[in-house]
C-alpha cells in the first residue's frame, strides 16, 4: 500500500470505520435486498473514502474540493439509505446508533475540511 497523508487524516479513518460497520449490518439484510439496499449501502460507503483518497491525490485545492463535496454527497445518499432501511426494520436500534453517530461525526469533519478549500 501508498504512504500517502490522507490515510493519516481522521476523516479518512473514520469513513473507513463507517465502510467497515456499513458492510456488517448489511449480512443481515434480507436476502431479496443483496441487489438493491445492500448494494447501494455498500456502494455508498465506499464512495466516501475512495474520494477523500482520490481529492487528496489531485494537484490542485479546487479539485480536492471537488472530490471532498462528492465524499460529503456520498454520505448524504448513505444517510437516505439508512433512513429507508430502518424504515423497513432492516437495522437493529443498537446499528442505528452507532451508524448515526459515525455518519453525523463524519459529516461533520468533511465539512470542516471543505470550508479549508474555499477560495
Amino acid at each position: 500500500m501508498l504512504n500517502l497523508g490522507h490515510k493519516n487524516l481522521d476523516v479518512f479513518k473514520r469513513s473507513i470505520e463507517l465502510t467497515k460497520e456499513i458492510y456488517r449490518i448489511t449480512t443481515h439484510f434480507p436476502k431479496e435486498e443483496i441487489y438493491v439496499l445492500v448494494s447501494q449501502l455498500r456502494r455508498a460507503a465506499i464512495s466516501i473514502p475512495s474520494n477523500i483518497s482520490e481529492g487528496f491525490a489531485r494537484e490542485s485545492k479546487i479539485e480536492t474540493k471537488r472530490f471532498l463535496d462528492i465524499a460529503r454527497s456520498s454520505l448524504v445518499e448513505l444517510d437516505t439509505q439508512i433512513i429507508i432501511s430502518n424504515e423497513f426494520g432492516y437495522i437493529a436500534e443498537k446499528d442505528l446508533i452507532i451508524i448515526n453517530e459515525l455518519i453525523q461525526r463524519v459529516f461533520s469533519m468533511l465539512s470542516k475540511l471543505i470550508n479549508k478549500y474555499k477560495y
